[in-house]
């Protein structure tokens, strides 16, 4: 596998009534072909401006961004607005959270798979055609021929999501990035969408970055996982790792949350207590310091850097949990 994706140092900044609210904060990470990344953290951390910075989706005109971010040695924040475009999709790709929202409610499945291939790939209206068939039919799709006529509204939630990553994969792109893909989807339509992303990237060879909320989504998913709180890496090692050897506490936290089978009905989740800081605020100390139950004066008044554990496992503590080994 070859090292191809490259972020370092991205830091995003927006302009806003309450003043510059600090999303980004100076995140480094690195990707191989072929390689899943699951990105996760609470509503809020930054993970989703993250994926789009990297992508260039955002607005230069409302967002501030600076670092870097190169795509098999290009490097994209010097690319104009123009050559960036010429990247989505052939190269980038993206799956949103809400397939309703994302898919235009007035057009045909068929005529909304088709356009990017036609545009992008220069694809006969034949050849598109056939194309959108064939993509339907990757990602299960019934019936594809009669689901290419129908429009959003007629498909199931699940359905529509499969639409979308038909849509991304359309062009064949290198990396995907997948925002929340599963939220609005129940549990077993959940891990069908989840499979069947897994399957496409090992199948297509793709790389992708997997946001979500939730750490359960990703453990079977994902290759390396970055856990974000107010708009930093707090914690970032290979998925197997992470789960064998917590270090940081917030991730901890997040574990304990995740449900489990043996949980006897009616049993109350354990929740992290508190909330995100206010990112428009400088933080003072660790941001998570007043939800932590390991903090100390040190933790409140000292912010604590990235360290290598030894083995690429980085974790962003003063007083990281023990080693299960």
């Amino acid at each position: 596998m070859s090292n191809f994706l490259k972020v370092k140092n991205l830091d995003v900044k927006f302009s806003t009534a309450r003043g510059l609210l600090h999303a980004v904060k100076d995140v480094s990470f690195e990707l191989n072909s072929g390689e899943s990344l699951g990105i996760v953290g609470e509503s809020g951390s930054g993970k989703t401006v993250l994926s789009r910075a990297t992508m260039g989706l955002l607005t230069m005109s409302t967002a501030k961004k600076s670092g870097s971010v190169k795509l098999e040695d290009v490097e994209l924040t010097e690319l104009t607005r123009e050559e960036l475009r010429s990247k989505w999709g052939t190269e980038m790709a993206i799956i949103f959270q809400d397939p309703m929202t994302a898919l235009n409610p007035v057009r045909r499945i068929g005529a909304q798979i088709s356009e990017g291939p036609r545009v992008r790939m220069g694809l006969s209206k034949a050849e598109a055609k056939k194309h959108a068939i064939e993509l339907l039919t990757l990602v299960q799709i019934p019936e594809p021929e009669k689901a290419m006529k129908k429009f959003p509204s007629q498909l199931s939630g699940g359905m529509r999501q499969r639409v979308m990553i038909a849509i991304a994969l359309a062009c064949s792109p290198k990396i995907l990035f997948a925002d929340e893909p599963t939220t609005a989807l129940d549990v077993t339509v959940q891990a069908q969408i989840l499979s069947l992303l897994t399957s496409l990237r090992k199948k297509l060879n793709m790389a992708m970055v997997l946001v979500t909320h939730d750490l359960g989504v990703v453990a079977g998913h994902t290759d390396k996982i970055a856990v974000m709180y107010a708009g930093e890496i707090v914690e970032f090692a290979k998925t197997e790792d992470l789960f064998r050897n917590v270090r940081m506490p917030y991730t901890e936290a997040l574990i304990n949350s995740i449900p489990r089978i043996t949980t006897k009905s009616g049993t109350r989740l354990p929740v992290i207590d508190g909330r995100l800081p206010d990112p428009t605020i400088p933080l003072v100390g660790c941001g998570f310091a007043p939800r932590c139950k390991y903090a100390t004066d040190k933790c409140r008044t000292e912010h604590p850097d990235l360290v290598d554990a030894g083995n690429g496992h980085m974790y962003r503590c003063f007083f990281p949990l023990k080693v299960m080994n």
